[in-house]
């Protein structure tokens, strides 16, 4: 399966104004990502996502010169020999860092897409894994700033769907949080699984303003309450209470999260397969975290690609947490350019595609109408 050609697509969408949502980044106004095409000489197509990074350009710039040379002729069945020519010639040797993992992340699920077209089978099942039924939460950039009778409603409608959790975003500030807090476990009782996102908006003086009530409300993790570099301040934060501490959608390959292993800090862990370094580095994150005690609870992204292939590594890893499920209500990558990623069903659980591959469908005609939009996503 000689790899003969691989594009990345950099696409962008402009929220409506009655869409946008209001969290510790900023007002979102429009949604990026790259898509990555990957074809053999045989004719067999695989689709994968690349995180935009707030560069959506940039990071289709550096797979379709620099990784595009390093995969170009090699076997698309031999994806770990791909990822290790990657590794060794762009992220161990010559930098770019963040940007050169998500580049990889996006070839990576396009190669296993592939495989799993050549072979006929499910991601899942390429992976060792079953069907499995995936409890997720209702997550993706809602449940922002806004007046509590809003911000409420929003909820009783994602529990209308069945969910059992739901994330809050937090960061606004810290009396306007416990507030939040305080009012929304008032509302859903005691059998709704808060977990809550600061988006990396407070300082640790501000975090140990809000600890006691995450605790008392029984919020089931604090988010990104520091950028993921700052480990200093995770350690910090590990003693002001017994809220945990996750992170992992800005950490890069195995090597951060063996660090934050180390540190003992961040407990719940949360990678981005579309950033990590792709469905192959995430299952070795997984093996780590398995042997630590740690559930995985993957960050997703936001096209339909990224959203199946979370499912499917979920249902072949045995510490398994909560799939992110995006309650948006607008983002036609998600409901337009591409078809649904796995089944939903009624009791806040999701189950993985059982088609070939990530068993998603790209709509190339529609690439173009997608053309990207310059500046911020958050502003």
């Amino acid at each position: 399966m000689k790899i003969v050609d691989l594009t990345a697509f950099p696409i962008s969408c402009a929220i409506p104004v009655e869409h946008q949502v209001q969290l510790g980044i900023g007002k979102s106004v429009k949604r990026d990502a790259v898509l990555v095409r990957i074809e053999t000489a045989g004719g067999l197509v695989g689709w994968g996502e690349a995180h935009a990074a707030r560069a959506p350009t940039a990071i289709a710039e550096l797979i379709n010169t620099t990784l595009r040379q390093l995969v170009i002729g090699m076997d698309a069945g031999n994806i770990d020999a791909i990822w290790n020519n990657v590794y060794r010639m762009q992220l161990a040797s010559h930098g770019a860092g963040a940007a050169a993992a998500i580049g990889l992340s996006g070839i990576d699920m396009a190669l296993w897409d592939i495989r799993g077209k050549f072979e006929d089978k499910p991601l899942f099942a390429l992976l060792g894994g079953t069907a499995q039924r995936i409890p997720a939460y209702a997550g993706g950039v809602a449940l922002g700033y806004q007046a509590l009778p809003d911000l409420l409603k929003e909820i009783d409608a994602a529990l209308s769907r069945g969910f059992r959790a739901l994330k809050l975003r937090l960061g606004d500030t810290p009396n306007r949080d416990i507030e939040c807090v305080r009012a929304v476990r008032q509302h859903v009782g005691a059998d709704i699984d808060i977990l809550s996102d600061v988006n990396t908006a407070y300082s640790l003086a501000e975090i140990a303003e809000i600890m006691p009530v995450l605790d008392e409300c029984k919020v089931g993790w604090l988010e990104e309450p520091f950028p993921a570099h700052d480990y200093k301040s995770y350690i910090a934060a590990k003693s002001l209470g017994d809220t945990p501490l996750a992170a992992g959608e800005n950490h890069y390959t195995r090597f951060d999260f063996e660090r934050a292993l180390d540190d003992r800090a961040i407990t719940v862990w949360q990678p981005d397969l579309s950033k990590t370094g792709g469905i192959t580095e995430a299952l070795r994150i997984a093996h780590l975290g398995d042997k630590a005690g740690y559930a995985i609870h993957p960050h997703t992204s936001h096209t339909s690609l990224n959203m199946a292939a979370s499912v499917h590594f979920l249902s072949a890893i045995e510490n398994r947490g909560y799939f992110e499920a995006d309650i948006s209500t607008f983002n036609p990558f998600r409901s337009e350019l591409c078809s649904s990623g796995y089944h939903a069903h009624d009791d806040g659980t999701v189950a993985p595609l059982e088609r070939p591959g990530l068993g998603v469908d790209v709509d190339e005609a529609l690439i173009s109408s997608f053309a990207v939009i310059s500046g911020p996503g958050y502003v």
